[in-house]
């Protein structure tokens, strides 16, 4: 005896009021490390091309993963960029148990192989705001029609996106896209129209790599934890698939609740002095060195505004697992902790010393910035006259309109930073600070990086740093050595 349609598809309760206390919340991850403006990967059919590539990947392997070699053949790219594909996902994952985040060597990754999860992409040339992730942020039409040091001496960084404008960007292209992307992951059951796509509480939780549930200083909640349809369900017993629509009608309210609570924050900005405290991001003077970074164990620890100073921080200095440098210049800046994630923005003039960084480093809009990390992995956009001395285990990544880059090994020490390396994972023992990889091409009237145009020219790569330039740098009083 079969089960009823009701019986199957239960009836969720009415999303008159979102989720109480919570607040859904992009990660910021995808968005900020996951840009990757390879053409094959930018579909403008909606779901048609997707959900082909989809059933072909599902078919070609029986473990539910997917190694390079085959993807390189289903999306019809270069090997080389099928390998950058799996090696940025393991970067953004939201899972740390996952074998492709915890696999440190190319021959691992591949024998891993990702996930056969894909999501839709915007188009370049589309007049929405919502349809450009992961191409364009709430930053980039700010910062590219002005240098960090224009920045500085204009008026214009009053009035520079904060944090809470970058998420309110982040959450308009999901808006956009949720049905997409539910359809993506929804299974076909029996019924007729919107009641035949469901979804497990398994594919649901898989949202969870672009979304999450929490506030500033609180854990993250699993998305089926706090949701009317798979909350406190029994492991020994999972709960009945849903359908997709009543999904989608909950995560667009939600989606629409944070999008009013942020307008709400954010609203005195236009009107007067913006209070910090109600802000992931405070906005300090140029010229004034900040005493103290903002953080939150949902945002990342914020260092802006140093000026002609030197700045210190340790890991007992910092919270959560990602910091940002954002608009700092003529200084020396010390981030001598283990982080997952760290951002460099809009600096110029300045030397930078990131600590061990176990998944991603970014770097925009910087000119004549020295950076000295050891991480993972490193992308760098539209830079000009900087130098990269880099301890990492994946390719550098250039993107967009970089101009006169040298990279050079690793060349500084400090006294917890093999402890800091094995936390966060990265092997001492693989460098490739002079393989870097210039992906894309740019319009001259354009800093953003996307598919060729008729009258687009091939990017800038960076050059390696003269031997005869290349010296030890010393942190603070410790002796320093050649780590790589």
């Amino acid at each position: 005896m079969t089960d009823s349609p009701a019986e199957q598809h239960p009836e969720p309760p009415p999303p008159s009021t979102p989720t109480a206390v919570y607040h859904l919340h992009p990660r910021r991850e995808p968005f900020e490390y996951g840009l990757l403006p390879i053409p094959k990967l930018i579909f403008t059919d909606g779901t048609q091309t997707l959900s082909n590539v989809k059933s072909t990947l599902l078919s070609s392997n029986s473990n539910h993963r997917v190694n390079s070699e085959t993807l390189a053949g289903v999306l019809q790219i270069p090997i080389e960029h099928s390998r950058l594909l799996i090696e940025t996902l393991s970067s953004i994952l939201h899972d740390d148990s996952d074998p492709l985040v915890k696999a440190r060597t190319q021959k691992e990754i591949d024998e891993v192989g990702s996930y056969k999860r894909l999501l839709p992409k915007g188009h370049r040339d589309s007049a929405a705001v919502a349809d450009v992730w992961p191409s364009t942020s709430a930053f980039d039409g700010f910062l590219s029609v002005l240098t960090p040091l224009q920045l500085v001496r204009s008026n214009s960084r009053r009035l520079m996106p904060s944090q809470a404008d970058e998420e309110a960007h982040q959450l308009s292209y999901l808006q956009k896209h949720l049905g997409n992307i539910l359809s993506l992951l929804a299974d076909v059951a029996e019924g007729d129209g919107d009641e035949s796509m469901v979804l497990s509480m398994d594919k649901f939780e898989h949202l969870g790599f672009l979304v999450y549930f929490g506030e500033k200083g609180s854990e993250r909640i699993p998305l089926s934890q706090n949701t009317p349809f798979f909350a406190n369900s029994d492991p020994d017993m999972p709960a009945v698939p849903v359908p997709a629509s009543h999904i989608l009608d909950w995560l667009l309210q939600n989606v629409s609740y944070t999008l009013e609570h942020i307008a709400d924050r954010v609203s005195p900005k236009e009107t007067g002095p913006s209070n910090s405290s109600d802000q992931d991001v405070a906005m300090a003077d140029p010229g004034i060195s900040s005493t103290k970074p903002s953080s939150s164990l949902r945002g990342p620890s914020l260092i802006e505004g140093i000026s002609k100073s030197s700045y210190v921080k340790q890991a007992t200095d910092l919270k959560g697992t990602s910091v940002k440098v954002v608009n700092c210049h003529e200084s020396v800046i010390y981030i001598l902790a283990p982080t997952k994630y760290a951002t460099v923005y809009g600096c110029s003039d300045a030397t930078i010393v990131l600590g061990a960084v176990g998944k991603a480093v970014r770097v925009e809009h910087c000119e004549r910035v020295h950076l000295i990390t050891a991480a993972k992995r490193i992308c760098i956009a539209n830079c000009r006259e900087c130098l990269f001395i880099l301890g990492v285990n994946q390719q550098p990544l250039l993107l967009g309109d970089n101009h006169k880059l040298q990279v050079a090994p690793y060349n500084t020490f400090y006294s917890q930073l093999e402890e800091h390396l094995n936390q966060v994972g990265i092997d001492p023992n693989i460098n490739k600070w002079d393989e870097p990889v210039v992906l894309g091409v740019v319009d001259p009237h354009d800093s953003l990086t996307h598919p060729a145009g008729v009258s687009d020219v091939q990017a800038e790569s960076a050059t390696c740093l003269e031997p005869d330039q290349y010296t030890n740098f010393v942190v603070i009083a410790l002796v320093a050595c050649s780590f790589w």
